[in-house]
C-alpha cells in the first residue's frame, strides 16, 4: 500500500501543531479560496462547507496528494461569529458570549483521487459572566482577531470558560481524535 503525501490546507499555526498529534508526515499550505457562504446555509453546516471549499482549492494544486481542509465556526444564538473585524465587533461578540452557551463546529474534508469525505464535530462551550473591564482588557490584546468567535480557548479566554462539553481540541481548531479515526478509514477505503 503506497502512501500519498498529506497536504493540510490550513495557515493556522494551532491547527498545524494539532495535526502533528496525528502524523508528522504532512505539509501545511495556505490556500486562497472564496469563503463566501451560500445564502441560507444552516450555521451548523457552515464549517463543513468551508472545509470542502479549502480542500477542493488545495486538491487542484496538489492532485496526487491526500488533501485535508478544515474550518472552524462559532455559533451563538443561531448566528455565525467569524473573526472579528475590529474592537467594536470583538466587544459585541464577547458581550454575546458572556454568561451564555455557544457551539463550536469544526468541519474537515479529505480529498484523494476524486474521492471526497467530509464531517464536522461540535463542542458546546459556556462562558461565565464577563465584566465590562474583562471584556475591554481582552479585546485590547492581539489574541482575538485571528480566531472564529473572537477568542482562543487555549489562551486568555480560558479564564472565561465555565465548561465545555465535547472535544477541547475541536474548539482550538482540529477534532484530533475524530480526524485521526476518519483519516485511517479514508486511507483504508482509498487503499493509500
Amino acid at each position: 500500500m503506497g502512501k500519498a503525501k498529506i497536504i493540510l490546507a490550513s495557515g493556522s499555526p494551532r491547527r498545524r501543531e494539532l495535526m502533528k498529534l496525528i502524523t508528522d508526515d504532512f505539509t501545511a499550505v495556505s490556500v486562497n479560496a472564496d469563503e463566501t457562504l451560500p445564502e441560507g446555509i444552516p450555521p451548523e453546516n457552515a464549517a463543513e462547507f468551508l472545509s470542502a471549499v479549502k480542500a477542493e482549492a488545495a486538491a487542484l494544486r496538489y492532485p496526487d496528494c491526500l488533501v485535508i481542509g478544515c474550518d472552524t465556526v462559532v455559533v451563538a444564538e443561531g448566528r455565525i461569529l467569524g473573526k472579528p473585524a475590529d474592537k467594536a465587533q470583538c466587544r459585541e461578540f464577547m458581550e454575546l458570549l458572556s454568561d451564555n452557551g455557544h457551539q463550536v463546529y469544526t468541519g474537515c474534508t479529505m480529498i484523494y483521487g476524486g474521492k471526497k469525505h467530509s464531517f464536522s464535530s461540535c463542542t458546546l462551550v459556556r462562558f461565565r459572566e464577563l465584566s465590562d473591564e474583562e471584556i475591554e482588557e481582552y479585546i485590547s490584546t492581539d489574541e482575538p482577531y485571528d480566531k472564529a468567535g473572537g477568542y482562543g480557548i487555549q489562551g486568555k479566554a480560558a479564564l472565561f470558560t465555565d465548561y465545555i462539553t465535547g472535544d477541547f481540541y475541536n474548539v482550538v481548531g482540529l477534532p484530533v481524535s475524530r480526524l485521526s479515526t476518519e483519516l485511517k478509514r479514508f486511507r483504508k477505503e482509498q487503499d493509500i
